[in-house]
């Protein structure tokens, strides 16, 4: 029986993932246009802190962090505090990456991945310490099959400890095998407990590979995630081959791509949440709408079709993606 998460059957499915605004760069196509120059530390704490008051005045509960995001957990732990009491508020952040760019859009490494219990360790101290019991959800991030998030019964110990005292723990994934990598996360056990209670990963409609394992996962009673909805801003801009198959959509309904985009995941019946990566209110605002977009099933599958790429080629491209 897997424990069930504090995400189980919330009210509002759209969450906020701060990997865009807890640190100056990151892969978000457009983000030039998004975020002026002015990237020092306290203009990103007001952007951060302004998205987040939009974001809960909108009905927005999750809010999903990472140690890797800069400064996000800080910023975060500071507008709950500055806050008072936010009732219903969900805390999520992963752990496994560490953040090493200094602050720099240009730097040559951004994140540096370790799934080893000396990172956990360190990286929990860490989270504690800036959102002490408000941490709701500890995820191991971006595993793969390879990893020993997967295998390591030291690690599995030490999050089974974790979520005994009340936090869940789950894994995000990425690459071209995130099905086998969620597949083999719902088969770990402790003490014949089934451990990871929440599984993240990346859904849209050019990447829709991990869609069956992600049913699976939903129907084993474990939390779903997707994140990426928008492949990094791909599905969010105008142009060929989207005008076909987003734009008569967006028309009718009368929002913008990113909400269709969106939508997209929020027709699929084993979606939790689906993660917005809003960089502004204005862009928050526009992807909320997406709970305004009625998609059919065949319409969602013919999308779907015309859109998907492989798993390969869709990786491999986002893997090219700039640092700005």
């Amino acid at each position: 029986m897997v424990t069930p998460s504090p995400l189980t059957g919330t009210s509002h499915r759209i969450g906020l993932g701060l990997a865009a605004l807890g640190r100056p760069g990151y892969i978000n196509l457009g983000r030039d246009r998004d975020l002026p120059p002015g990237r020092d530390v306290a203009a990103m704490r007001r952007r951060t802190h302004d998205v987040l008051d939009h974001a809960s005045a909108h009905g927005v509960r999750y809010f999903d962090a990472a140690r890797s995001y800069g400064r996000a957990e800080e910023f975060l732990a500071q507008w709950l505090e500055e806050g008072g009491d936010r009732p219903g508020i969900v805390v999520g952040s992963k752990w496994g990456y560490t953040y090493t760019a200094g602050w720099r859009v240009d730097a040559d490494t951004h994140e540096v991945k370790d799934h080893g219990v000396a990172t956990y360790d360190r990286q929990l101290a860490e989270t504690r310490a800036l959102l002490g019991d408000r941490l709701d959800l500890y995820q191991v991030h971006s595993v793969t099959p390879g990893s020993p998030a997967l295998t390591d019964p030291a690690l599995h110990r030490r999050l089974a400890e974790l979520a005994a005292r009340g936090v869940t723990v789950g894994i995000s994934t990425s690459g071209p095998r995130q099905g086998e990598a969620i597949r083999a996360a719902l088969g770990v056990e402790v003490d014949g407990r089934p451990l990871f209670g929440s599984i993240q990963s990346t859904w849209n409609l050019l990447e829709p590979s991990a869609g069956p394992a992600l049913a699976e996962a939903h129907a084993a009673g474990r939390t779903v995630i997707v994140k990426e909805a928008m492949a990094n801003g791909r599905l969010a801009a105008p142009g060929p081959p989207l005008d076909a198959v987003l734009g008569p959509v967006a028309a009718a309904a009368g929002v913008s791509y990113d909400a269709v985009a969106l939508a997209a995941v929020l027709a699929r019946p084993w979606v939790d949440v689906v993660l917005s990566g809003a960089a502004t209110r204005e862009q928050l605002t526009a992807n909320l709408r997406a709970t305004d977009v009625r998609l059919d099933g065949t319409g969602l599958e013919a999308a779907q079709t015309e859109l998907a790429q492989t798993p390969e080629a869709y990786w491999d491209f986002r893997s090219r993606l700039p640092w700005n």
